[in-house]
């Protein structure tokens, strides 16, 4: 049987380089793929996971025109009751809690009929989940609220959660405070908590309220 011939150095040194570019392109494919897949993966990392909701909606500046101009007509800081706004209702006009506090500033009816009469109005039912209506009787009782405890807003936030009897009672008790006028401790963990929050909300409206933010 004659012996097998062996392959040309030409044709081998031809298959040699085919081998080659063929290795050369699957290995660029491979790259090309797992940094398709990286990018993806990053993407939707990004979008699922690390995507920070924006400011407008953790803070929204909805009803803005008529926070400015009830605030105005009260002395107050918009910026404060659009606080209050965010941390009672999340800004849903139609909210109701459990005991009855209806709308954006979440007021109890007794509360807005009581307003209504130091407006000279008549309290209309159903009235408190019209936006403006019950932003203006908010206002009207948050400056109440701050001038019958002489500017001190961390009293004044307290009742409007609490009830005025109840932050009395705590301005009278020296447990809770030194001269009578200042908490230094708020006995109701939910009070203390609403407190806290409404603080923390205001100084962020205070930003995007202020002039040179707008």
């Amino acid at each position: 049987m004659p012996a097998k011939a062996s392959p040309s150095p030409k044709k081998g040194e031809r298959r040699r380089k085919r081998r080659t570019r063929r290795n050369r392109r699957i290995a660029a494919a491979v790259v090309i793929a797992v940094l398709v897949l990286a990018l993806l993966g990053m993407g939707l990392w990004l979008l699922f996971v690390q995507r920070p909701e924006t400011t407008v909606q953790v803070y929204p500046m909805a009803y803005e025109t008529e926070i400015r101009s009830n605030a105005a007509e009260n002395g107050l800081d918009p910026a404060l009751p659009a606080a209050v706004i965010l941390a009672e209702s999340s800004y849903l006009p139609d909210a109701v809690s459990e005991a009855n506090a209806q709308g954006l500033m979440q007021l109890l009816p007794s509360t807005a009929q009581w307003v209504a009469g130091k407006c000279d109005e008549v309290y209309q039912e159903g009235s408190l989940f019209e936006p403006n209506t019950n932003i203006q009787y908010g206002c009207w009782y948050l400056g109440y609220l701050i001038r019958r405890f002489r500017g001190n807003l961390t009293c004044a936030i307290a009742a409007y959660h609490a009830g005025q009897g109840t932050v009395d009672g705590w301005l009278a008790n020296p447990e809770y405070t030194a001269d009578g006028e200042t908490l230094q401790t708020i006995p109701s963990d939910a009070t203390d908590t609403y407190v806290k929050r409404v603080l923390k909300y205001y100084e962020k409206y205070k930003e995007l309220y202020a002039p040179a933010a707008r």
